[in-house]
């Protein structure tokens, strides 16, 4: 159901994180291990459902890295600042440019029909992100996974840093078992029912235990 949250200068983090690290610090070794190393940081949402799905949508089967350059470029393309990215991104926007322009973004023509439905989702209001907040996870996953382009990952991300909710756990995520088969099995292949087992312990706080293992293969926080 809906997550509380505090803010922090412009920025939405989970109020429940400090008692998620304590859980998961006295139930998970490895965790306890990875949060004195990372301690500090914090899962955040800057509050903005459109831009959150769009950049779930581009960095789909790519890498972190390559995600954040076709997003600058998308940006770019459509005339808005870098820097400030998910305060300005509006689906107007979107459906203002055609499939040429937004495609040299470096976007392939499928995912320029996906964020082009998207936005007309929005523009349409189709969703209705003012009730997402009394609804349970897989409510808004079913609701989301109606759109084009995206599919149960997607919303999981979406639930993760935009709802901040708290107990996700994104099995589909390939950083995520590859976490856990460095972290807990010595890099030995891992399968979907060992992964779950694993996050047992963390429950019902899964969204950290996923965030901290993605750090433990990236220092830099993941965004969408």
């Amino acid at each position: 159901m809906n997550t509380l949250l505090a803010q922090s200068t412009d920025l939405i983090v989970p109020d429940f994180w400090d008692d998620a690290c304590l859980h998961l610090s006295k139930r998970d070794r490895v965790m306890s291990k990875l949060i004195a190393s990372f301690g500090k940081g914090r899962l955040h949402s800057r509050g903005d459902a459109f831009s959150t799905l769009s950049r779930s949508i581009i960095g789909q089967q790519i890498s972190v890295k390559a995600a954040q350059s076709v997003w600058e470029r998308f940006l770019t393309v459509l005339n808005l600042p870098t820097n400030n990215e998910l305060f300005s991104l509006t689906p107007e926007s979107v459906l203002a440019k055609d499939t040429v322009t937004l495609r040299s973004a470096g976007l392939s023509a499928r995912k320029v029909e996906y964020l082009q439905d998207l936005a007309q989702h929005f523009a349409d209001k189709k969703l209705s992100p003012q009730s997402w907040a009394l609804m349970e996870d897989d409510a808004i996953i079913e609701q989301l996974i109606a759109i084009r382009g995206i599919g149960r990952w997607t919303a999981q991300m979406f639930l993760i840093f935009h709802l901040l909710r708290a107990d996700v756990l994104p099995l589909d995520d390939v950083g995520l078992i590859k976490a856990i088969s460095i972290n807990y099995y010595s890099g030995e292949p891992v399968s979907r029912s060992e992964a779950r087992e694993i996050s047992d312990a963390w429950a019902p706080y899964r969204t950290v235990g996923t965030w901290y293992l993605w750090r433990s293969l990236d220092p830099i926080p993941v965004e969408y």
